[in-house]
C-alpha cells in the first residue's frame, strides 16, 4: 500500500527514520515551503534561505537516488501554507491516508500532525544518541538534572575519549583550560564560506521578496547547504580551528565574530551532519596529535553532552516548558534586541552580529543578550521567542531549554543549579567590548556605571528569598550584606531608574 513520507527541513539526512521505513518503489516522499513554518516567529532572512535552499537540494538528490518527491515551493500557487495541509493535499492527490513521519523537534509540529485527519505513524528520530525512553530512564529519582553526569554516561555509550571505562586524560572535563580571553589575530580562518549556486540565488530572490522586514541581514549569504558542503566546513574547521577552540572558546572581540568556532551547529540540526561522525572526527584529530585534549573534549561535550541533554529536558518537560516564567519576569523584550541604539556596546556588537549573520557563540547568547535579559527581569517568552527568530541553529528542542532553563532560569532550576548572572567584570574579562563602551565597567555607581553591575545586585535583591540559600549563591549576599548602607541604597535605586528609563524605551 502507497504510504506518504514526510521529510521536513530539518531531517535532511538519507537515513532519517521515515526514509529508512518506507519504500523507495511505491511511496511517495513529500516536502513543503510552507508559509506556517517560515512565520511562525519572524526568523533571520538567512534562516529561512538556508533552510529552503537545503530542501531543494536534498529533494533532487532523493529524486537521483530514485525517489518519487512531491515538493511545494513557498511560491507555488495551490500551496496549502502549512505541512498538514500539504499533506491533506498530497493525500488526495495519490490516492492515499497513511502517513510516515520521523518525530518533528517541536511539540508545535508533533500536535499538528498528530491532530490531522490522516493516519500518520511517527518514528523516532535516531539521529540522536539518546532516546527519549534512555534519558527519562537517566532522569528517573534524580535529586536534580545535571549535564555532567549525564556527559559522562553518554561517553561510556560512545567511547569516545575513553580507556575502557576511565576518561582519556583522567578528567572528564577540562573546562578549567578553557577560558581565556583572546587576541586581534590576523590570520583566524573562520568558518568556510559557501559560494552561491543556481539554486541558491532562487532562493535568495524569494526570501527578499517574501520577507523583506524580518531583522537580519539576508546578503552575503555563506552557508553550506548540502552534506559535501557541510563536511567540506567541518574538515576547515578541524584543521584551521579546533587546536585552538578549546582555550579561546569563551572569549570574544570586536570585528571577530567567529573566533575558533566551528559554526557548525546549523548543520548538526537538520541533518547534514550526524553528531557521532564529528566527534569521531574531531577525537581522531587528537589521537593524531593535531588537537589537544582540552579542544577536543570541549568540543565533543558541545555535542554529545549539552546537545543531547537539552533535547532530552525539552522531551521530558512537555509541551508548556517555553512558556514557563518561574521569576515572573514580565518587562518587554528592549527594542535594542531588533537593531535599535543602545549605549550598552556589549549588547551592540552581540546584535549587529546575530543581524549581519544569523550567528553568535554561546558566551554571546548566555553572558551578553541572555544575562541582560535576566538581570533586567524581561519575560522570558519574549526572550525565547527573539532568539528562536534571530539565529540559523535555533530549533525550540535545542533553543528553549537552553533559553528557558540555561539563559533565563524561567523553569526554576531544572536545567541549571543556579541563575547565569554576572556583572560587568566578567564581559571585561572575557571581551574587548568595554574599552568602547559609553559607560564605564569599573564604575558600581554614578552616571557611568555599567548597567551590568547595577542590575546584577538588583536581581539578586529582588530574588533574594529564592536565591539566599543556594550554596552557589551565599557569598555574593554576604559581600551584599557588608557594603556601605548608603552604597547599597545607592546601587538599588541607581538600578531602579535604569529600570525605569529602559521601560520607557529611552536611550540606555
Amino acid at each position: 500500500m502507497v504510504k506518504l513520507v514526510l521529510v521536513l527541513g530539518d531531517q535532511l539526512s538519507d537515513d532519517i527514520a521515515a526514509l529508512k521505513a518506507a519504500d523507495k518503489q511505491a511511496d511517495v516522499v513529500v516536502m513543503a515551503e510552507v508559509a506556517a513554518e517560515a512565520e511562525y516567529v519572524s526568523h533571520h532572512p538567512k534562516k529561512i534561505a538556508f533552510l529552503f535552499t537545503a530542501m531543494r537540494k536534498f529533494a533532487a538528490q532523493l529524486r537521483e537516488k530514485g525517489w518519487e518527491v512531491a515538493y511545494t515551493a513557498l511560491d507555488d500557487p495551490e500551496n496549502s501554507g502549512s505541512i498538514p495541509g500539504e499533506l491533506l493535499r498530497r493525500a488526495e492527490e495519490f490516492e492515499v491516508s497513511s502517513v510516515l513521519a520521523t518525530e518533528p523537534g517541536e511539540w508545535r509540529c508533533i500536535l499538528a500532525l498528530q491532530d490531522t485527519s490522516l493516519d500518520v505513524k511517527l518514528l523516532p528520530d535516531d539521529r540522536f544518541l539518546c532516546s527519549h525512553d534512555e534519558f527519562a530512564d537517566w532522569a528517573r529519582d534524580r535529586k536534580s538534572l545535571r549535564m555532567e553526569y549525564f556527559y559522562r554516561e553518554m561517553r561510556r555509550k560512545t567511547g569516545l575519549l575513553m580507556n575502557g571505562d576511565k576518561p582519556v586524560g583522567g578528567k572528564w572535563n577540562f573546562d578549567h583550560e578553557n577560558r581565556k580571553p583572546a587576541k586581534e589575530d590576523l590570520f583566524r580562518k573562520g568558518p568556510l564560506k559557501a559560494q552561491a549556486d543556481a539554486v541558491c540565488d532562487e532562493v535568495l530572490e524569494l526570501v527578499e521578496e517574501r520577507f523583506p522586514n524580518n531583522f537580519g541581514k539576508l546578503r552575503p549569504f555563506y552557508f553550506q547547504t548540502d552534506r559535501a558542503g557541510a563536511l567540506l566546513a567541518l574538515d576547515h574547521f578541524i584543521e584551521h580551528a579546533l587546536p585552538d577552540f578549546g582555550a579561546y572558546q569563551d572569549a570574544m572581540l570586536e570585528g571577530d565574530p567567529y573566533l575558533y568556532h566551528a559554526v557548525i551547529g546549523l548543520y548538526l540540526n537538520i541533518g547534514l551532519l550526524g553528531p557521532l561522525e564529528t566527534c569521531q572526527k574531531a577525537e581522531a584529530a587528537y589521537h593524531s596529535g593535531h588537537a589537544p585534549l582540552n579542544s577536543v573534549e570541549g568540543f565533543i561535550r558541545q555535542i554529545i553532552g549539552w546537545r543531547e541533554f537539552v533535547r532530552g529536558i525539552y522531551f521530558l518537560e512537555g509541551p508548556d516548558y517555553p512558556r514557563r516564567n518561574a521569576l515572573n519576569h514580565q518587562r518587554k523584550l528592549p527594542a535594542f534586541y531588533w537593531g535599535e541604539k543602545t549605549r550598552m556596546n556589549c549588547i551592540a556588537q552581540a546584535v549587529r552580529q546575530t543581524c549581519d549573520l544569523a550567528y553568535a557563540h554561546h558566551i554571546q547568547r548566555l553572558m551578553v543578550t541572555g544575562n541582560f535579559a535576566l538581570l533586567a527581569g524581561i519575560n522570558p517568552a519574549e526572550v525565547h521567542e527573539w532568539y528562536l527568530a534571530v539565529y540559523a541553529d535555533a530549533y525550540e528542542w535545542v533553543e528553549a531549554p537552553n533559553t528557558v532553563g540555561m539563559s533565563q532560569f524561567a523553569d526554576g532550576g531544572i536545567l541549571s543549579s543556579k541563575p547565569y548572572v554576572s556583572s560587568g567584570a566578567y564581559i571585561d574579562r572575557m571581551s574587548d567590548y568595554c574599552k568602547s563602551c559609553h559607560y564605564k565597567v569599573k564604575d558600581k555607581t554614578g552616571e557611568k556605571a555599567c548597567p551590568f553591575n547595577l542590575l546584577y545586585w538588583h536581581f539578586l535583591i529582588r530574588h533574594r528569598e529564592r536565591f539566599e540559600g543556594n550554596p552557589r549563591m551565599a557569598q555574593m549576599y554576604r559581600t551584599f550584606d557588608r557594603m556601605d548602607e548608603s552604597r547599597r541604597e545607592t546601587v538599588l535605586a541607581e538600578a531602579e531608574a535604569f529600570l525605569e528609563r529602559l521601560s520607557k524605551g529611552e536611550l540606555v
